[in-house]
C-alpha cells in the first residue's frame, strides 16, 4: 500500500489529483501501489495433477467459476464465488490458476481488485480497518462491487464555473460547462462523452481548476497493456480522468470521459466467453 506518490496526476506538477486531497475526516486515501512496467500475460503454470493432493476444495471452486463464466451475460449483476472459506492450500491453486491479468484497482480504503488473467474474472478483496474480511471472485464486465459504491456521494450534477475566476484560469469554465451538460444528459447505454485536453489549450490553472470544482474521487484503476492507462474517479457522477501512459511513463494523452465506466477497464462479452474455454482447458487434467 503507499498513498499518492504512485498514483496518476494532472499531468501538472501540484496537489491535484486522486489521493492528493484529504478526506473529510482529515484521513488521506491509503491506495495500493500502481505497477508502472509495460508487461505481457501469458497462461498460469499450473501444477500437475498429482502435485493437487489435498486441494479438492479448490478444484470444485475453479470449476464452479468455469460455469458461472460459461452461463454469464454482459449487461446482469455479476456472478460471485466466496474463497474466504478455503485453507492456504486450496487458496493458494486458486490463486496460482487465476494469475494477474492486466488491470488493478484501489476503491477507497476498503475495496482492492485484481483482474485474473482470464478476462472477467476479478479477485475482489473487502478490507476493514486493514484486515481482509471479504474475499470473493466476480464474474462480471468489471467488479459490481465497485460499481456500487464509486460515485455514491458524488454530486449528481456538474459544477459550472464561479465568478471572479482565479488568475490564469481561461479554458476551465467552458470545459465544465460541456462536462454539466454531458452529466445532465447522461443514462445508461449513453456512448462515452470524451473531452480530449491534450488536444485543448490550456493552463496548468485551469487543470487545477478543473480537478477542484470535479472533486477528488477514491477509485483508482491502471490497465496495463501496451503502456499504461490510468482511470481516477472525480466527485462527479460518471465524471472519470482518463490518462494514457507510453512505456517510457510519459503521458501520451490526458482526458476527461463522462460515462458509468471507461470502456478501457471492462470485459467485452467474448473476452468473458474465451476465459470460459480457457479455464475449462486449464481444468480438463484435473477433472480426468
Amino acid at each position: 500500500m503507499t498513498t499518492a506518490d504512485n498514483i496518476p496526476d494532472l499531468g501538472i506538477d501540484v496537489g491535484f489529483g486522486p489521493g492528493s486531497q484529504k478526506e473529510p475526516d482529515g484521513q488521506e486515501l491509503d491506495h495500493m501501489e500502481m505497477p508502472r512496467e509495460m508487461v505481457t500475460f501469458d497462461l498460469p503454470i499450473a501444477p500437475e495433477p498429482e502435485d493437487t493432493l489435498g486441494m479438492e476444495e479448490g478444484k470444485a471452486r475453479l470449476n464452479a467459476l468455469q460455469k458461472l463464466l460459461a452461463n454469464y451475460k454482459i449487461g446482469t449483476r455479476a456472478a460471485l464465488l466466496e474463497l474466504g472459506d478455503l485453507d492456504q492450500k486450496n487458496l493458494g491453486l486458486v490463486n496460482q490458476i487465476l494469475g494477474e491479468g492486466e488491470v488493478s484497482l484501489v476503491s477507497g480504503p476498503d475495496i482492492q481488485v485484481q483482474e485474473a488473467v482470464f478476462a472477467g474474472v476479478w479477485r475482489v478483496l473487502h478490507f476493514d480497518e486493514g484486515k481482509v474480511v471479504r474475499d470473493t471472485i466476480e464474474v462480471a464486465d468489471w467488479p459490481h462491487s465497485v460499481a456500487d459504491r464509486v460515485f455514491g456521494i458524488a454530486a449528481k450534477t456538474g459544477a459550472l464555473a464561479e465568478d471572479p475566476l482565479p488568475d490564469s484560469v481561461f479554458n476551465a469554465p467552458s470545459i465544465l460547462t460541456e462536462i454539466a451538460d454531458a452529466v445532465a444528459n447522461y443514462k445508461p447505454g449513453t456512448p462515452t462523452h470524451s473531452i480530449n485536453l491534450s488536444l485543448l489549450p490550456h493552463t496548468e490553472q485551469d487543470l487545477e481548476y478543473l480537478a477542484l470544482k470535479l472533486g477528488v474521487g477514491d477509485t483508482i484503476i491502471l490497465s496495463r497493456g501496451y503502456g499504461n492507462c490510468r482511470v481516477s474517479s472525480t466527485r462527479t457522477n460518471n465524471v472519470w480522468w482518463v490518462q494514457y501512459y507510453n512505456s517510457q511513463d510519459a503521458m501520451i494523452l490526458n482526458s476527461i470521459e463522462i460515462i458509468n465506466v471507461p470502456e478501457v477497464v471492462c470485459a467485452a462479452q467474448e473476452d468473458i466467453d474465451d476465459s470460459a474455454e480457457r479455464v475449462a482447458e486449464v481444468m480438463a487434467i484435473y477433472n480426468e
